[in-house]
């Protein structure tokens, strides 16, 4: 047969798996989404957060049985496992790569919807198969950023990197690393920045990270100051909430 099958891998992604003792309760206390809600059909976006609520490493965590696989940028796999470590203490909790890999279509049926935002597409966890093509593109053109180039290690809040818009954090859940200062800016509406998806233009000291290829570019702007930014139906509603005249 000759029908091309499109590639669905994303070759960037690692899948690390953390099994054991009570993983969910060893998770609850880190990390900013709420362990207790994850099915199999119910991935959740989430970071891990400096104690000033900065972002260090996000990644998406999924449910298999008592076990949970964290799915991660493929680059900061190997440090987000020795920062997990750090905590583990005397738990019998190991955390080691698995082999499944990470895969995504922007239509269909097989997997579920991105726990972030569902015109992202489909995501599910299988075995190796051909890469993926216009994973990237697609995601910027829905103005979400993700991975250590665009939101920072320990540079950004992670209310500024959108995480409240995009599931990436329960408000409810308790106690986590960075959580209280999370609470204070979101209960007082105190996110004054945005992480945004901007056209390529000379970098200057808001910019992450450029995609000259693409024409594009990400950059942490002040709300006031958004300019020419890309601004989704979703976060254009998250400001026109904050702030009216914004919208």
């Amino acid at each position: 047969m000759d029908q091309h099958i499109p590639g669905t891998m994303l070759a960037d992604r690692s899948v690390i798996r953390v099994a054991g003792e009570d993983v969910r309760g060893f998770l609850q206390g880190l990390v900013t989404a709420d362990t207790a809600l994850l099915t199999p059909d119910a991935p959740a976006w989430s970071a891990l957060l400096s104690p000033q609520g900065k972002v260090l490493f996000d990644f998406i965590l999924w449910a298999d049985g008592d076990a949970v696989l964290i799915d991660a940028e493929a680059t900061q796999a190997e440090a987000l496992t020795k920062r997990l470590l750090l905590y583990r203490l005397r738990r019998k909790i190991t955390l080691q790569p698995d082999d499944i890999k990470v895969h995504w279509s922007p239509t269909g049926d097989q997997g579920v919807p991105d726990p972030r935002l569902a015109a992202l597409g489909r995501r599910w966890l299988a075995p190796a198969s051909e890469p993926a093509t216009g994973w990237h593109t697609h995601r910027l053109s829905l103005g979400v950023c993700e991975g250590v180039a665009e939101l920072g290690a320990g540079e950004t809040l992670w209310l500024e990197c959108n995480a409240r818009e995009l599931n990436g954090v329960s408000f409810t859940k308790g106690c986590y690393v960075g959580q209280e200062n999370t609470a204070r800016m979101h209960h007082r509406s105190k996110v004054n920045r945005r992480l945004v998806v901007a056209p390529f233009t000379e970098p200057s000291n808001r910019t992450r990270t450029a995609y000259p290829e693409r024409g594009l570019m990400i950059e942490l702007r002040r709300i006031e100051a958004l300019g020419d930014a890309l601004i989704p139906t979703w976060l254009a509603a998250a400001l026109a909430e904050s702030d009216p005249s914004a919208a």
